[in-house]
């Protein structure tokens, strides 16, 4: 059976019809036009607010170099193939990678092409009155109906309504028509909630607020590492940090020269528990704080409890192992001895550590350790620690001899050793066994050299005890943010604009007196929502029943005389009714 001619598919093409619609061609500023729209649409700003809290997620993932240079310098020793790759990808410098700044401005150019126009579109309609009441209030929600009290004119109960509403926050407006019998309506149109669209507007004003702040107010800050021994004394100046990165708008001069000394640094580790046995349960690093001119005070830094001192904050990144390690010539005199910091390399803290010797030998040593707070053998006879704390402490040494290359001018990382060009002098690849030193322990060096010792920081303690005997150092992370108190402040209004943008309607309600034909009065009320309101309808109910009640106790006896009813003096019929129908 063929299908009827009128039917879809039996329709020609519109390209064959004619009756298409031809949409005219947009050309480059039309295209810059549409572009701006849809950057500057509040779709697209919360977008590009997911986007960039999904692109920050990296920078938690993988050390960053503006936090934890020592960390990613770390990372490429253990993960040799992939580090490159996300090298290239910025992965190691996130939060200054152009990947993550162009998002970081797009958002910022969006939320301002939102927050302008709609600032003054809504600075504009604090200034207009309400709208004039709809003709037919009916079709509206909440739409009820109540009966005047006998007595009671359309204009003094509309004029009772408008002064409830402006009582409980409205703003309003009377207006006067006449109906298509001629009537005259009395009503008042009241509107409020315009505290919802000041919150939103507010909430991403302090977004922007937020976005300005950390994005440039950070360039006026720094952020510096340095490694303390125990004993050690740090001084705040620019020479004095392991690594320091400035904000492009840093000056040094600003620094405050306060000194900061670590006195000591205790782990507390659980005991109890075997299922967690080893685990670190606390840290503390005690410190003494001198500032110019003043006293010294004490004062604790731990892991998230920051110490602010000299418009600085100072954290607690790691800590570990600094065995003392002593070197002497043949002829017993001290060439080098220093705390070296071994860096842990597993959760017992087994550590691995650099000493180089570069003057006072016949030639440069260059010396690789590890050490074992509580050294154990494996099955396969390699040493592990299996406790964090000092149980039985062993010093491992693989000595080699050579050119150090510290005096090609080349910085070179004190936690590393370039072997390639050096001649071992322990080892299993010569046969040679590894110096093996355990707190107070002395070696002779091969070949002669001299001699090696592993000293003991606690000579006084009973046989057997290790405790005190390898001093610790702690990692501080000190940062100076001049944004802080600014951040806060716009985090707080964040809050209070969504809180207010989310709790308060907005909301337009209505009361129109109608004059029937035997002279009662008709009261009706409606209300509209700008967006969601459930509670909308409730409350247009509540205020018909407060208006009929308010009414009510305003509305004179029945019984009354004629000069006591609104208007004054007696009044004949006559007289009534023309004051009605003027």
């Amino acid at each position: 059976m063929s299908r009827p001619s009128d039917h879809y598919d039996s329709r020609p093409p519109v390209s064959e019809a004619g009756d298409g619609v031809t949409q005219p061609k947009l050309g480059f500023i039309g295209w810059l036009r549409w572009f701006w729209r849809q950057l500057t649409s509040m779709r697209t700003a919360l977008f590009l607010l997911l986007l960039l809290a999904i692109a920050a997620v990296p920078g938690s993932l993988v050390p960053q170099r503006s936090s934890d240079p020592n960390g990613v310098t770390q990372y490429f020793a253990d993960n040799p193939d992939l580090a490159p790759v996300l090298d290239n990808f910025q992965a190691f410098d996130v939060y200054s990678s152009a990947w993550f700044s162009a998002i970081y401005l797009l958002l910022f150019v969006s939320l301002i092409g939102c927050v302008i126009p709609r600032t003054a579109h809504h600075l504009k309609a604090l200034r207009a009155a309400p709208p004039k009441t709809p003709a037919r209030l009916a079709r509206l929600a909440g739409f009820t109906t109540r009966q005047a009290p006998a007595g009671t004119d359309a204009a003094t109960a509309v004029d009772s309504a408008r002064r409830l509403l402006k009582s409980t926050g409205y703003r309003v407006a009377l207006f006067n028509s006449r109906s298509r019998a001629g009537r005259s309506e009395f009503s008042v149109s009241a509107e409020r909630g315009y505290l919802r669209e000041t919150g939103n507007l507010v909430f991403h004003s302090a977004l922007v607020g937020v976005l300005v702040t950390v994005g440039f107010g950070s360039g006026f800050g720094f952020s510096g590492q340095r490694v303390l021994v125990e004993g050690q004394t740090f001084v705040n100046t620019l020479g004095a940090y392991d690594s320091f990165n400035p904000g492009r708008f840093f000056d040094d001069g600003t620094l405050d020269p306060y000194k900061l000394s670590l006195d000591t640094f205790e782990a507390d580790y659980e005991m109890e528990n075997l299922d967690a046995y080893g685990q670190p349960i606390d840290f503390t690093a005690d410190v003494t704080i001198t500032h110019r001119g003043q006293e010294s005070e004490a004062g604790t830094v731990k892991v998230n409890e920051p110490l602010y001192t000299g418009g600085t904050d100072v954290y607690l990144l790691g800590n570990g192992y600094a065995p003392t390690i002593t070197v002497k010539d043949p002829d017993g005199n001290v060439v080098f001895t220093d705390s070296i910091p071994f860096l842990p390399q597993d959760a017992n803290l087994t550590s691995m550590g650099v000493v180089k010797v570069p003057d006072g030998l016949d030639e440069q040593l260059g010396m690789l350790g590890f050490f074992y707070p509580t050294q154990d053998v494996a099955a396969s006879g390699a040493y592990f620690s299996s406790f964090p704390d000092l149980v039985y402490p062993m010093l491992t040494l693989n000595v080699y001899a050579g050119d150090l290359g510290l005096d090609s001018g080349v910085p070179a990382s004190v936690y590393t050793l370039d072997v390639d060009e050096l001649t071992p002098l322990t080892g299993r690849d010569i046969g040679i066994d590894s110096i093996e030193l355990m707190p107070g322990e002395t070696q002779d060096l091969p070949n002669g050299l001299g001699s090696v010792t592993f000293e003991n920081a606690n000579p006084d303690a009973a046989d057997g005890d290790f405790t005190g005997s390898v001093p610790r150092f702690a990692s501080f992370d000190i940062h100076h943010d001049p944004t802080q108190g600014w951040v806060l402040l716009f985090a707080i209004l964040v809050l209070l604009g969504l809180l207010t943008s989310l709790f308060v309607p907005r909301r337009r309600v209505w009361v129109k007196a109608l004059e029937g034909d035997d002279g009662s009065i008709r009261l009706e009320y409606a209300g509209l929502a700008r967006g969601e309101d459930p509670t909308l309808e409730a409350a247009v109910s509540a205020l018909a029943d407060r208006h009929a009640a308010l009414l009510e106790a305003d509305a004179p006896p029945a019984d009354a005389p004629a000069d006591s009813l609104p208007g004054g003096s007696q009044q004949t019929d006559s007289q009534q009714t023309d004051t009605r129908q003027t």
